[in-house]
Parts: structure tokens; sequence; C-alpha cells
């Protein structure tokens, strides 16, 4: 069959349409995305509805413009406002379910009005900042471009200085970056303060890059490495899970609580159900006010029945734990951690062993979980696939099985080799730096993200348990002056070696958010040298 030819545009078709309307249809789609939507979804529509569809060149016609660039600008931020309200009026929708579930009868959550919201806020903030972006690296693109030209000589001659910064092909991703500020109209938040600590994290690890591409740790011993992150990471977050455990988040705790039998005992089955036993925050806590207390040395109840004071009045909450405890234990947080065992030693193999099949049964969920996700892959080499799930499994089982093995046997090591007045509360920073050092047979693994993950959410909790025990206080809109300048030295290194930012998908984003396709920079430079030397041969 003769396919029949699009009917020609006619030339009076856009002044029968209503300019509102116009410029309605050029904010919504652009003529490439009409195009495409016409050939994979009109039609395929009944005719009525195609007939009614106008074709892909009237269309062009209609929408036609001499400033493509606003228009495309405007569009992607009006996408970005819809999305992002879409998103958060879903997110709260599920919360507010889930919440009701667990608690039918608890009260609903005040409304707040629509311009007040946090999911209007947060459209706003981040629809205004892809516009200001776009329109701020168009700007100085065109300011630099004209500034180097005959015309603006004098310019240059008069300010020298100010020529050679708006002059610099660095100019435009500085700039641009200030629309950083826009994130603003969203108020200060944890929001904020996450995304602070990420962009500044992300930017560094890209510095880091180009640094090492430029040779500067060609010659860095064979153990330096981002594995190194941990034992920081694990040094605050611990201490923070001794001290503050609502300054970090909650699944770290529950997971130390989780996978550590050896050390937090649970309320015994033959327990009579009149008297108290601590529970594992208890234990927790009371670990805490032991070393608060310097470390005091356990009075055994067996040997001394007739002291009514083995306990201090704080700690009698744990006098279910202690009282039985081997009477040869010396320390008191020796019979609150293992007190069956008079031996630290013995104690740390015996939680070494209990949570090594814990945590093989717990891996393996998680992988076989993860392994769904990539069905075709297990499916197209079932038995490279099994294998390397296996071998995750298995040393992510010895990894996380010594760290915390370490991290809960140094608490008896330091209070065997330390004087009790010695760091008696901050010592647990170096207990949970000691839990990080198994983490390095996991370096050169590809396991970086998960090393700066962990990192991210120890600085988090760092500046959280500052500003809670008063140690600093953030400035107003800190966080964005970290935002922005973060933004703007990710944008020098994308312009001056994009590989440097080591991520296909995070290039994309980056070139998207200055106007351009989503296209990655290092392989349009790949393809010009090889067209070059295509070239030249």
């Amino acid at each position: 069959m003769a396919s029949h030819p699009e009917p020609a545009p006619q030339p009076s078709s856009s002044r029968s349409i209503h300019p509102i309307i116009c410029n309605v249809l050029r904010l919504s789609l652009s003529a490439s995305e009409y195009k495409s939507l016409h050939e994979h979804l009109i039609k395929r529509l009944p005719s009525a509805v195609q007939n009614r569809a106008l074709q892909p060149s009237a269309f062009k016609e209609i929408v036609k413009s001499q400033d493509k660039y606003n228009e495309a600008a405007l569009r992607a931020s009006l996408r970005v406002f819809f999305a992002a309200g879409g998103g958060m009026k879903l997110l709260e929708y599920i919360t507010q379910k889930l919440a009701s579930r667990n608690n039918p009868n608890a009260p609903k959550p005040s409304k707040v009005p629509f311009r007040q919201s946090p999911a209007f806020r947060l459209s706003c903030a981040l629809s205004l900042t892809l516009l200001l972006h776009r329109f701020l690296h168009r700007f100085f693109l065109r300011l630099r471009a004209f500034l180097r030209t005959d015309d603006a000589r004098p310019f240059r001659a008069r300010n020298p200085r100010v020529s050679i910064v708006l002059t610099s092909k660095y100019a435009p991703a500085i700039g641009a970056s200030l629309a950083g500020f826009a994130l603003g109209a969203f108020p200060q938040s944890r929001l904020r303060l996450t995304l602070a600590i990420y962009m500044s994290t992300r930017s560094l690890e890209f510095l880091f890059n180009e640094l090492e591409a430029q040779g500067w740790f060609k010659n860095r011993p064979w153990w330096f490495g981002s594995w190194l992150l941990m034992p920081v990471s694990f040094a605050q977050l611990f201490h923070a899970f001794v001290f503050d455990r609502d300054t970090e988040p909650k699944w770290f705790g529950d997971f130390i609580l989780k996978f550590s039998p050896g050390h937090i005992h649970q309320r015994p089955d033959n327990y009579p159900a009149s008297r108290h036993w601590p529970n594992q925050n208890e234990s927790v806590d009371a670990l805490a006010k032991i070393s608060q207390l310097k470390w005091p040395a356990f009075i055994s109840p067996i040997l001394h029945p007739s002291n009514p004071k083995v306990l201090p009045e704080s700690l009698k909450s744990i006098s279910a734990i202690t009282s039985p405890a081997h009477p040869s234990i010396p320390s008191l947080s020796c019979a609150l951690l293992h007190p069956k065992s008079p031996s630290c030693l013995t104690a740390s193999l015996h939680q070494t062993l209990l949570s090594i099949p814990l945590l093989a049964r717990f891996l393996t969920k998680v992988y076989l979980a993860l392994a769904l996700l990539k069905f075709r892959t297990f499916l197209a080499h079932p038995i490279l696939s099994t294998n390397a799930i296996c071998t995750k499994i298995l040393s992510r089982t010895a990894v996380l099985s010594a760290a915390l093995g370490s991290a809960w046997g140094s608490v008896c090591l330091f209070n065997s080799l330390f004087p009790r007045s010695l760091l008696p509360t901050q010592r647990f920073y170096l207990s949970g730096a000691l839990g990080g050092l198994p983490f390095a047979f996991l370096a050169g693994e590809g396991n970086r993200s998960m090393f700066l993950y962990f990192f991210r959410v120890a600085v988090d909790s760092a500046w959280r348990t500052g500003t809670k025990r008063g140690l600093w206080r953030g400035c107003k809109g800190g966080d964005l002056f970290v935002i922005v300048a973060s933004w703007a030295l990710i944008g020098v290194l994308l312009e001056k070696n994009p590989s440097a930012v080591d991520e296909a998908g995070v290039r994309k984003v980056l070139v998207w958010l200055r106007g351009g396709w989503f296209v990655d920079p290092v392989e349009i430079g790949g393809s010009r040298k090889k067209g070059k030397k295509t070239g030249v041969e």
C-alpha cells in the first residue's frame, strides 16, 4: 500500500490559533518531542482521534520561535516543578497510609496551607534552581564570547583582572552555580543539610580523580585508598551509637544491636515476668554511664552478699545482668558485656562465632533480592553469577563479623590497657576506628561508593552531635554556600576534564542542567578524537 504524504502546513495555521494556546503548546512539548509522540502513540489510536490530532509539521509551524533556548529552559523547569510536586504528594500519601496501618488511632497531621507546604516549596526551589542555572550559564557564555571580541578591547584595557576572570573558560560553570542559592526557597532543614554533605563529598571525590589523573598520587603506598574513610566513619558512628543515638540513622544502631548477641543480652525465656530486665538500649546507655563514671571495678554480689552498694545508683537497672556475673570478672563493663565468661578474649570469639550465621542469613536475603533485579544476567550466566553472589556473601560476612567483634572487643582491651581516667568516654572513637579496619579487605573491589556513603552518614552524625552539645552553631544559609561552592567545583572539573566525573549518568545530568542534550561529554570527546584520526589517515 502506498503511504499517504503528510499534508503541507498551511501558512495561516499558526494565526488561526490563539496566542495563549500557542504559548501553552510551546511550553508543553517541543516539535521533536511531539513528532516522537505522534509516531509512537497517536498513530496507534483510533482514526477518529488521529484525524483530530495535529500533524507534526503543523505542530512545528505553530510552536516555531526565535528563542528556543529560553522556551526549553522554561519547559524543563515546569516539568521539574510538576514532577517534584507529584512525587512529594505521592510520598506523603504513602507515608500517611503506612502510619495509619501501624497506628489506626493516631491523630491526622494538621493541614498546612498550600503555599507553605513542603511539596510546593521544594518544587519551587528545584524548578527555580534549574531555570536560573540555565539562564546564568547562557548569560556567562555570551558575556565571555563578547569580551573576547575586538569591540570589548577598551573594557579589557580598563579592567584587566575582571576581564581575566570573565573570559576564563570556567566562568560560565562558576557563574551558573550561583543558581544554587535558589534552593533557599525551601526552608532550612535536614534535606538541605543532606544535599550539602552529598555535593561536597562528591565534588571532593571528583577533585581526587582529577589530581590522580595528573599524577599527584602515583607514588602512593599500596594501602592508601578510599577504604581509609571507614575507620574515620565508624569512629564517629560507634561513639554516637553509645552516647547520641538520636544523631545517627536508626538502622545503624539496630544493625549493631541485632548482630551483637554475644554482648547485648536478650531477656531469658525462664526469667520471671515480674522482675525487670534491661532492654538493649538500656544496656548501651548503661555502658555509656560506666564510661562517664571512669570504668569502675566490678563488685560481685556473690562474693560480697552483705554489701548493699555493689552497683552505683545510676546503674541499678542492669543488676539483673551483673548480679549473676562470674565473680572473677574485674571490670563492671565486662560484667555487663559478657557476664558468663571471665575471659574477654573468649567472649570476643564467642561474639564473632554467634554473629557469623546471623550475618550470613541476612546477607543471603539481601543479595538474592538484588539478584532478582538482574535476573537476565543471572539466566545468561548462572554459574558465574552464583559464584559472584557467594563470594560477596562470604567476604561481607567475614568483614562485618570482624568489624563488630573488633569494636566490642576493643572496649575490654582498652579497659585493661588504659588507666581508668585516660580518655574514659573518647576511647569509643578508637573502638569504632578499629571496627573500621577490617574493611581494608574490601579495598579495590569497586566499593568506593559504599565507603563514601558511610563517610557522609558520619559527617551528618558529627554535625548533629556537635550542634546538640553546643560545640558549634550553624550560620543561616551556610548549607547553601557549601552547595554553591561544590557545584562550582564540579562544573569546573567537568569543563576541564569530564572523565574526572567518573559516572556517565552524572555527567549526562550535569550537561542537561546546563541546557544541553542528555549526552555524555566523554563519549562525544572520544568520537571527535576518532574522527580526527580517521581524517589524518
